[in-house]
């Protein structure tokens, strides 16, 4: 997972947020479910959701390239989406940087919508967006 999100997330930005350790200490949290996709015996994806007392938040969603519109981000997002409904939450948030179209569109087409600019949000260099869905209404 920690590399994944180095080599799909954090490219170009000058210091690796997700390393192995802080992966490790967030899977080992209660409020937090990670789910792997796997594919001819290999990681497609994975994603990392932290669930709160009134909402839930993404917080790492990553696909190869190779493996990109398929359904497999959809379905990461689906499986999580669907256990943070079972806990009775109903709103997802997530950043993503703003020069990430092709996520940004993905969101979109998931329901998602911007709820706030974040400039210098990733490593005081990058600007991100918030966004947020409303499962209620899915």
């Amino acid at each position: 997972m920690a590399e994944m999100s180095r080599d799909l997330i954090e490219t170009g930005l000058p210091d690796w947020q997700w390393h192995p350790a802080r992966i490790g200490r967030q899977l080992r949290q209660a409020e937090t479910c990670g789910v792997v996709a796997e594919l001819d015996g290999g990681r497609a994806g994975f994603a990392l959701m932290s669930f709160g007392r009134t909402d839930v938040q993404l917080i790492l969603l990553a696909v190869r390239p190779t493996q990109r519109r398929a359904g497999i981000g959809r379905g990461l997002v689906e499986w999580l989406t669907a256990s943070a409904r079972v806990a009775g939450l109903f709103r997802v948030n997530l950043e993503v940087r703003d020069v990430n179209r092709e996520a940004r569109a993905f969101y979109a087409a998931l329901g998602f919508e911007q709820t706030a600019q974040l400039p210098g949000y990733y490593c005081g260099r990058e600007a991100a967006v918030r966004l947020s869905a409303d499962l209620a209404l899915a």
